[in-house]
């Protein structure tokens, strides 16, 4: 971990109360620089598009502009991590591809937990980019067994067997492969990975995922679990992947 990484932070709450307690956590947590607070949603607006922070916590229930309207014009640059009272909107939250989303009352190991996620994020873009030197990656395919991926000015066998998933960020993907703690991120399109990737094996379940079939075990409320990480399914890929599993239900 880069010690000197500090995620500039806005926080947007309409009730003081929470808002306070937010702001208190941001403070206790060495990573986070608070740039910003908000009751308002409407005048986090402005302030988010000025000062383009690296993560936001948004409350979901908000009058006049809700934290899942905001959310969907904020930058992609802009890491969100919802807040709500009501676990019914954590799915309403994956579809704007939320980082995570905390459900009041919240304690600080729950909130430094989510704030270790975006942290984890802004690193991994920060390697991207300084190993890669704004060069493009490629992808190398070797029979149906192996993909070569460039990364960090080398090229990275991976068993196409072990790939449990691939998150799309931008210009990156990450690949996470079974048995490995990070993912490999390079800096590839979706398309580039899904034209590659055999549509027998993997499927295309949000514009930000693609999920090798054969490695999905559990699936709850329109997301597929992998340990403690949930895959949202999209309504834009919801059709195809239902399709997929009627015809493996017995």
């Amino acid at each position: 971990m880069k010690e000197n990484i500090k995620l500039k932070t806005i926080i947007v709450d309409d009730e003081p109360l929470a808002l306070a307690l937010l702001e208190s956590y941001v403070i206790k947590t060495p990573f986070l620089e608070l740039i910003g607070k908000y009751d308002s949603s409407v005048e986090a607006v402005s302030a988010i598009e000025k000062s383009e922070p690296d993560i936001v916590f948004l409350d979901i229930q908000m009058p006049d502009l809700n934290g899942i309207e905001l959310a969907k014009i904020i930058s992609d640059k802009t890491q969100v991590i919802f807040v709500t009272a009501f676990q019914q909107y954590a799915l309403e939250g994956f579809k704007v591809n939320a980082v995570d989303y905390l459900l009041k009352p919240i304690n600080y190991a729950e909130f430094l937990n989510s704030a270790n996620k975006g942290l984890r994020h802004k690193e991994l873009l920060i390697k991207a980019n300084e190993n890669n030197n704004n060069k493009k990656e490629i992808i190398l395919k070797e029979n149906n067994e192996f993909i070569f991926v460039k990364t960090e000015y080398k090229l990275v066998k991976i068993e196409i067997n072990k790939i449990l998933y691939v998150e799309g960020l931008k210009d990156y993907v990450k690949i996470y492969i079974e048995g490995e703690k990070h993912p490999i991120i390079s800096k590839i399109s979706m398309k580039q990975i899904e034209e590659t990737l055999d549509e027998n094996e993997f499927i295309r379940v949000h514009r930000s995922f693609i999920v090798r079939k054969d490695k999905i075990k559990v699936i709850e409320r329109n997301r597929i679990v992998f340990g403690t990480e949930y895959i949202p399914i999209s309504d834009s890929y919801k059709e195809q992947f239902h399709l997929f599993l009627s015809s493996r239900i017995l």
